[in-house]
């Protein structure tokens, strides 16, 4: 689908046939965010049309970074804060709250005595981990939330992400945050290789090769699956030149895997919240095992 033939007018973009008229639609920010002194962060932005069940890859922006004194910051202000009620979330790749001992104010009794219902969950979590294996590492409370335990421990696979304040994650986790306070959008928090490993299981992408999407001599590949299935699907349409760049650039892959949560979190297509789960705690939206397109 060359750009070309679906450049922007005057009067605004020109969309895909069967996209044109007077349709139902939705905007999905997805951001992959990195270093503040870095041109790792990535912009995708799909217009999810309802009333077709169509994804349409609107625009992809890569390699966001600071010029003199415009800084890559600002930058991502500017987009991400334009002025559309249509934007429906903004998902990102980053901790969007902080662990449970980091936001509490009471008196700190040590976390083997807290009774808070964040450290309790935290607590039965690890015993159970403890049944299953001998050398179940303790958790710290002040670096790691129950999210992140959950998807270590919860799920069909192991995913260790990142903790929000550990020394990988904390410079995202502050810049998230600075983001955050000065946008007046619905954000959600994306872990995008949970959220490829569900889409790419989805679509029948064998575990091997989602295990190493971001290795030299796997990772090119297992993009251009995911991408030629929703493309060949009908699921999606994206031009030519952002397909290649989804394919060749990591971060811009993983700015549309948010994106595309998001979508799935509209269509009903994430997990629920475990009841069990601490209602003041973040949660990651985790797309189903089973999605339906």
């Amino acid at each position: 689908m060359p750009r070309e033939k679906l450049q922007s007018s005057d009067s605004g973009p020109v969309y895909p046939s069967g996209l044109k008229g007077p349709l139902k639609s939705f905007i999905f920010k997805g951001v992959a965010l990195g270093g503040g002194k870095t041109d790792k962060t990535a912009v995708a932005n799909i217009e999810y049309f309802v009333n077709k069940n169509k994804i349409f890859l609107h625009s992809l922006t890569n390699k966001i970074k600071t010029e003199d004194d415009y800084s890559s910051d600002q930058k991502l202000f500017e987009n991400l804060s334009l002025k559309k009620s249509k934007i429906k979330y903004i998902a990102i790749n980053a901790p969007l709250s902080l662990p449970k001992c980091i936001r509490c104010e009471l008196k700190c009794p040590g976390f083997e005595k807290c009774e808070e219902p964040e450290i309790a969950w935290l607590w039965s979590s690890y015993r159970r981990s403890q049944k299953k294996k001998t050398k179940a590492k303790l958790f710290t409370p002040y670096t790691e939330r129950c999210a992140e335990v959950f998807v270590a421990n919860e799920l069909e696979e192991k995913f260790h992400s990142s903790h929000a304040l550990g020394a990988n994650m904390a410079p995202m986790t502050a810049r998230a945050y600075y983001l955050r306070r000065r946008i007046n959008k619905p954000f959600i928090e994306v872990y995008p290789k949970l959220s490829l490993w569900r889409i790419g299981r989805s679509i029948g992408i064998q575990k091997s090769y989602l295990r190493t999407h971001k290795h030299s001599v796997h990772g090119e590949e297992v993009r251009e699956a995911i991408i030629n299935h929703l493309v060949r699907s009908d699921i999606a349409f994206i031009y030519d030149e952002d397909k290649k760049k989804l394919i060749e650039d990591f971060s811009s892959f993983e700015a549309f895997l948010c994106a595309l949560t998001g979508v799935l979190k509209y269509k009903k297509q994430v997990e629920p919240i475990p009841k069990t789960f601490p209602a003041k705690e973040g949660w990651i939206e985790l797309p189903k095992e089973e999605i339906t397109w």
